[in-house]
């Protein structure tokens, strides 16, 4: 498929397409990943953030307690999720590099390098040098969303801090990617914008990035914009059919990039995905610090949709014809 038939797909709304466009997006996911789905977990680091997002429910302003856990905190909580059989896991931040500095990263990231196979980040965006120090820490992975490609919503979404610059963390990923990163994450956030007009900018922006730095594994994630407690209501709703459609068309452009599904999205929902995309999916998470062992109050980002267990999730998949893979590569050979 090329942009001009991904366009048109994404355009159309007629609805008698989707069965035909589901079937094409299954045999191309089986043909380039089989039935693999590789599991992994968030471990949130820290609420803290400097940032207004009026989206987001560790914005500044946000009446929650704050916390960034301490190294004994985070190896208490990684090695539970050790435990579960994680072996890939995907530490997050908010944005606020005072109380997060990357010093503190470096060391956290060399202590779950001991435990895991893969350690990804999901944290503000940082300097190609800083990046170069994490991936010698250990980190392997990079998930970075820019949120919306639509620069008048961008603004006023992010309206102070310093994520208000568009440009700075559009470019995050190639300075990632000129790091050395093995693998890193790209999407948009659905509901804050028009999602035919994201996904063309997604695009535009996977494919300059697949052009540049060919060496580079890249994943594509469609978060969708779940409740919050800021009370931020969407103007841009996607539907389920809608994001079917956005799905299957991404699919059909990039056969051989891996689709990641959150539990944002509802159980039910997320199993149908797996038909047609997904090769790679969380469970069990928890979306605040101390989430799992802890027992913190210290608020969540978003609500999630999916509740089930890791060992239900691995039943679920087990079923349905799936084999869940908790581990995909090992260190040694790279």
């Amino acid at each position: 498929m090329n942009v001009k038939e991904f366009k048109k797909i994404i355009s159309s709304k007629n609805e008698q397409e989707l069965p035909g466009l589901m079937a094409a997006a299954r045999q191309e996911t089986l043909k380039y990943f089989g039935r693999v789905v590789q599991l992994y977990t968030p471990l949130y680091l820290s609420n803290e953030c400097v940032n207004d997002c009026v989206y987001c429910g560790f914005h500044r302003q946000a009446g929650i307690k704050r916390v960034t856990l301490s190294s004994v905190q985070v190896l208490k909580e990684a090695r539970s999720l050790k435990k579960k059989g994680f072996q890939h896991i995907l530490l997050l931040t908010g944005e606020a590099p005072a109380a997060v500095p990357l010093d503190y990263l470096e060391e956290i990231a060399a202590k779950m390098k001991e435990l895991f196979v893969s350690v990804a980040i999901e944290i503000y965006p940082l300097e190609e040098k800083g990046y170069r120090r994490l991936v010698k820490a250990g980190v392997d992975g990079l998930t970075i969303y820019q949120e919306t490609y639509h620069k008048a919503t961008y603004k006023k979404v992010h309206p102070r801090g310093p994520k208000s610059d568009f440009s700075w963390r559009d470019q995050a990923p190639a300075r990632a990617a000129r790091a050395g990163l093995r693998k890193i994450g790209v999407g948009f956030l659905l509901g804050l914008y028009d999602w035919r007009y994201e996904a063309l900018k997604l695009a535009e922006h996977l494919n300059l990035l697949l052009k540049e730095h060919w060496q580079t594994q890249f994943q594509l994630s469609f978060p969708r914009l779940n409740p919050a407690e800021t009370g931020y209501q969407t103007g841009y709703p996607v539907s389920d059919k809608e994001f079917i459609r956005l799905f299957c068309a991404f699919r059909l452009l990039f056969p051989q990039i891996g689709f990641v599904i959150s539990t944002r999205e509802r159980p039910e929902f997320r199993d149908k995905l797996l038909r047609f995309g997904v090769t790679q999916m969380s469970a069990g998470s928890k979306t605040s610090p101390g989430g799992y062992t802890l027992g913190l109050k210290s608020g969540q980002q978003f609500e999630i949709a999916d509740h089930r267990s890791p060992q239900k999730i691995t039943e679920v998949l087990l079923k349905a014809g799936y084999d869940p893979v908790w581990k995909d590569w090992e260190r040694t050979l790279t």
